[in-house]
């Protein structure tokens, strides 16, 4: 429970003491070969983590001060002991800017980010930065909204479809498999939104761009699956059965 005294025993020098002790420098060697690479990091495997936070609980004020810290895995257990509701604007631009490696952006986005008041505000936002792994954030976002935002109207995900069309020439690594995930996630989500997802990804296939072809490449071979089509055909049906009664 946040505030609660347990938490008390908790201080930044302890948790960075504890996470110097779990990590090891066979995940630091792991993590860079799959692109996570940072200037300060212990390697804590994420059950470390998780188990780290949970013993923790929520401390939001705690969660500041251990991204302050700079170091990769304090980033990520800050995300994951932040309070969603104390999140504001100006915290989340501060925070972007320390996104350094894929882990550090997606890790923060999918525990924290995604839960604020300003998540789709920042979402389109971040789309236009020129950082490779700000830009990355924006599209992160909209992936995780496209399946924990429950109350979200079809509307926001049609605009962001024009958002991934006009970015989808990108070429750098870490932007076009967000570009890709984003426009995935948002045509998995209905029946309506599949159809306009597989409408821009059969654009983004004429392009001239190579990150755009390989964007709907993807994309498509997924979309138009059996499996994504028998989930959101059988969603439909019960849709219009209880719309029957």
């Amino acid at each position: 429970m946040a505030g609660s005294s347990a938490n008390t025993e908790w201080t930044v020098g302890r948790i960075v003491a504890e996470l110097r002790r779990l990590g090891t420098k066979h995940n630091v060697e792991g993590m860079a070969r799959y692109g996570i690479r940072a200037k300060k990091v212990f390697g804590v495997s994420k059950p470390k983590l998780d188990a780290l936070a949970k013993r923790i609980g929520k401390n939001h004020a705690l969660g500041l001060k251990l991204w302050a810290t700079g170091i990769q895995d304090a980033k990520i257990l800050a995300g994951m002991i932040s309070e969603p509701e104390k999140v504001t604007g100006a915290q989340m631009e501060l925070w972007v800017r320390d996104f350094d490696n894929w882990d550090s952006c997606d890790g923060t986005c999918c525990h924290l980010f995604v839960f604020a008041d300003a998540a789709w505000e920042k979402a389109f936002g971040w789309t236009k930065r020129k950082d490779e792994f700000q830009k990355r954030g924006g599209f992160a976002l909209a992936a995780y909204l496209a399946y924990r935002d429950r109350t979200a109207a079809d509307a926001k995900y049609l605009r962001f479809l024009k958002v991934i069309e006009r970015e989808a020439g990108d070429e750098r690594n870490f932007v076009r498999k967000a570009v890709n995930w984003a426009l995935r996630n948002i045509g998995k989500r209905n029946f309506r939104l599949n159809r306009a997802a597989i409408g821009t990804a059969k654009r983004l296939r004429e392009k001239e761009s190579r990150a755009a072809r390989w964007i709907a490449a993807d994309a498509l071979r997924e979309l138009e699956g059996e499996a994504v089509q028998a989930r959101l055909h059988g969603k439909r049906k019960m849709s219009d059965d209880a719309g029957k009664r």
